[in-house]
């Protein structure tokens, strides 16, 4: 494999890791507040109901008594940063209920 080919594989296992984590934050996220983070991502993305990134995530969250806090605008962020706007769009509701 030449260095290219290389440099593409590691950054390529990169995106995915980040990946990796940006659904668990929101797992955590989800959990931390109460919520259901299979109900909405499927709420976003039905066509995905079944996401193995997103099972692998439920396996390793905490719960809430045990995750430190995370912001709103941390997992608004990850979800943006990743085009997740779908989700990013159903999190913003569930804010807006979680405020009043």
């Amino acid at each position: 494999m030449n260095s290219k080919q290389e440099i593409e594989r590691q950054m390529t296992q990169q995106f995915e890791r980040d990946e990796r984590m940006m659904i668990l934050v929101f797992v955590q996220w989800c959990i931390n507040n109460d919520l259901d983070p299979v109900a909405l991502y499927t709420q976003a993305y039905p066509q995905q109901a079944d996401n193995v990134e997103l099972r692998e995530a439920l396996k390793i969250a905490v719960t809430k008594e045990e995750a430190g806090p995370i912001g709103e605008h941390i997992v608004l962020g990850m979800l943006a940063a990743y085009n997740n706007d779908d989700l990013a769009a159903v999190v913003t509701e569930e804010i807006a209920k979680l405020k009043k």
